[in-house]
């Protein structure tokens, strides 16, 4: 659930976005190298010396991912309602309200028809800043929205993931878009879409159980941290030491459970030449 999403961020600590006042965002967590703005947008927000990537805004994203002028944006007007008039320090309501000022989006996603290398598609990204990328019933029918698109057009999906988990403030209502996305993606499969998953730093807990792990390709950007739950708590739950990479896109592809860790450079290419093979293939 999305009320572990601190413990998860801190237990990636070389890869999270130093917070506010204990550093600047544009300084790199690995290396220490200081950037301007202009210098981190001109390298897609990857640090030179090291390789290190910094986190990157959903709008930012769509542009380094999608052709120009390319992306057009569909259910803008969703947004998560309050069933249980939900309250912990404020109510649900206020703490959507300051994430919708904070980040100018209605959710933690954005969604739309776009083309990658001239391939047309649906895309479908995350924005971890909101509320930790936390999924709702928003973000939950936004991406089922999108499966259904890309099943009536026979075109790919392809999904960027950044969460925490589901948001709990939601309770059941949000533990239910669990299944509601794989019921989507099964769908999308049986119109013989592709669905391409993009897992960056971090995808954990309900999304990486639900439709995150479920493309016909998936993908990683080095060292996103992609696990049910973040190390720190398994350690301290089995009360054995792991190793280093716990949870790691390295690891995971170690594993079998990704197929490719690609550089945020190489991402736009890598899609591209997986659509032209999708299409080739259909």
């Amino acid at each position: 659930m999305a009320s572990h999403i601190d413990v998860r961020i801190e237990d990636r600590r070389e890869d999270a976005q130093p917070p506010s006042g204990k550093g600047h965002p544009n300084t790199c967590p690995s290396c220490g190298s200081h950037y301007r703005d202009d210098e981190l947008e001109q390298n897609l927000r990857v640090c030179p010396h090291c390789g290190h990537h910094f986190p990157v805004r959903v709008r930012e994203r769509i542009a380094q991912i999608a052709d120009r002028g390319t992306f057009v944006e569909h259910d803008v007007e969703l947004r998560s309602s309050d069933p249980l008039g939900f309250f912990d320090l404020k109510a649900y309501t206020e703490r959507l309200a300051q994430a919708e000022q904070d980040t100018g989006l209605g959710d933690a996603m954005v969604a739309g028809a776009a083309s990658i290398e001239r391939r047309p598609c649906e895309l479908a990204v995350m924005e971890f800043t909101f509320m930790g990328g936390s999924m709702g019933s928003a973000v939950g029918e936004k991406f089922a929205r999108a499966c259904e698109r890309a099943a009536e057009r026979h075109v790919p999906l392809v999904a960027v993931t950044a969460s925490g988990g589901a948001r709990m403030q939601e309770g059941i209502l949000s533990l239910m878009q669990l299944p509601k996305t794989v019921s989507a993606v099964d769908a999308l499969r049986e119109a013989r879409a592709p669905f391409v998953s993009v897992m960056t730093h971090p995808t954990t807990a309900g999304v990486l159980a639900s439709f995150a792990s479920l493309g016909d390709v998936i993908v990683a950007e080095p060292g996103a941290l992609l696990a049910f739950t973040g190390p720190r708590v398994v350690q301290q739950t089995t009360r054995e030491k792991l190793p280093d990479d716990f949870g790691l896109a390295e690891s995971n592809t170690r594993f079998g459970h990704v197929d490719a860790i690609v550089r945020r450079p190489d991402l736009r290419p890598y899609l591209g030449r997986l659509l032209a093979l999708f299409a080739n293939g259909s």
